[in-house]
C-alpha cells in the first residue's frame, strides 16, 4: 500500500485546511486509517483515526472539536478537515493505514510521506 498525502500549506491562525491521503496499490476499504503529526524537535503524535467503515472515529484531545477525519472508500482516500488552526498545529502531517479494521491511536502498518502544515500567528 502506498499513501500520498497532500493539501498542506501556510495558513493564518484561525484558518482552515483540508488534507487528503490517496492510497494506491490495493483498496484500503477494509483498513483502518489515521493521521499523525510531528513538530520540529518533538516526537510523532497521533491526531485522528477512523475505522474501515467510517463509523468510528477517534481524536487527540488537542484537536477534538476542530479537526474532522473522514474517508471515501470509493476513492480510496482519507481526509482531515482542520478548522480553527493554531500555531501549535504546525507540523508535518502523515497519513497511515492498518490492515485491521480499527486501530485507534496505536501504531499502523503503512505510512505515507508527510505534508507540511504551517500556521502563522
Amino acid at each position: 500500500v502506498q499513501l500520498q498525502a497532500s493539501g498542506g500549506g501556510l495558513v493564518q491562525a484561525g484558518g482552515s485546511l483540508r488534507l487528503s491521503c490517496a492510497a494506491s496499490g490495493r483498496t484500503v476499504s477494509s483498513y483502518a486509517m489515521g493521521w499523525f503529526r510531528q513538530a520540529p524537535g518533538k516526537e510523532r503524535e497521533f491526531v485522528a483515526g477512523i475505522s474501515s467503515s467510517g463509523v468510528t472515529t477517534i481524536y487527540a484531545d488537542s484537536v477534538k472539536g476542530r479537526f474532522t477525519i473522514s474517508r471515501d472508500n470509493s476513492k480510496n482516500t482519507v481526509y482531515l478537515q482542520m478548522n480553527s488552526l493554531k500555531p501549535e498545529d504546525t507540523a508535518v502531517y502523515y497519513c497511515a493505514a492498518d490492515r485491521r479494521p480499527y486501530r485507534g491511536a496505536h501504531d499502523y502498518d503503512y505510512w505515507g510521506q508527510g505534508t507540511q502544515v504551517t500556521v502563522s500567528s
